[in-house]
């Protein structure tokens, strides 16, 4: 079987969908969150330096998810793995945006 092509079948455009909907849901989160945060300050300072750092998590969360759709749209025959850095900062996203919902709940 040294000669054997591989077959990907659907397996990375099942990925690309995965990345899609994880990215809709972060940003349906996102917004919920900045708006849940200026609303309970009034837009003081801390409702706008909230909303700030959960725009930039989801900015971190987007980029990484942008370069893992578009690498596995470029490779359709053998996706890349992902890059340990990608992984770590897209685990860093959710784990910050799940602190700033706990935060804005209590």
């Amino acid at each position: 079987m040294s000669g054997a092509v591989r077959d990907p079948g659907l397996q990375p455009a099942r990925t690309r969908l995965a990345w899609r909907r994880t990215t809709l849901s972060c940003t349906v989160a996102a917004v919920l969150a900045v708006k849940a945060a200026l609303q309970s300050s009034g837009g003081r300072t801390l409702g706008v330096v909230a909303s700030a750092l959960v725009m930039l998590v989801w900015l971190g969360f987007l980029a990484v998810a942008h370069r893992r759709i578009t690498g596995l749209a470029l490779n359709e025959s053998e996706p890349p793995p992902m890059s340990r850095r990608g992984a770590t900062t897209a685990a860093l996203c959710v784990v910050a945006m799940a602190v700033f919902a706990a935060a804005l709940v209590v």
